[in-house]
């Protein structure tokens, strides 16, 4: 019997992959617990037609990534925050505040979790920001911080 899996099985093989096993491996274990699904044209046809799309909208999640990294990487953002008599800033500049400055200043809408800081911003001057956007796709924020008035 010949089937196709859809979730990995150890020392059989992986998702996509179509083997050949015993009827009764097949049927009441692999089918049976929704490990694979057996290999006929029309279910073939159907994988391949569902790996497809997902390729698709991979490939158009990758593109929208590419899209925002360029805008990030050509952008300056300025963030304005509080300064103490020292010249120090009052608190530090959140991941929160870059995504607001963000999304006023080009329209870029990406979650706080996606922002990590090397450092906390204590001072003013232009520091950097990692923005992961997924698919293993990373932007790197210039962020001037300046005294608020």
């Amino acid at each position: 019997m010949k089937v196709l899996l859809i979730k990995d099985v150890k020392s059989l093989g992986k998702v996509g992959e179509v083997k050949e096993v015993k009827d009764g491996y097949g049927k009441n274990f692999l089918i049976g617990k929704g490990h694979a699904k057996h290999a006929t044209p029309e279910v073939l046809k159907e994988w391949e037609i569902e790996q497809k799309k997902l390729k698709d909208i991979l490939d158009a999640e990758i593109k929208e990534a590419n899209e925002v990294k360029e805008k990030i990487d050509s952008f300056k953002f300025t963030v304005k925050h509080k300064v103490g008599a020292n010249g120090h800033l009052i608190g530090s500049v959140t991941s929160k505040e870059i995504q607001a400055a963000m999304y006023e200043q080009a329209k870029i809408a990406i979650d706080k979790k996606q922002i990590s800081l090397k450092s906390k911003i204590k001072t003013i001057g232009i520091f950097e920001a990692d923005c992961k956007l997924g698919n293993g796709i990373h932007a790197l924020a210039k962020i001037d911080v300046i005294a608020e008035v």
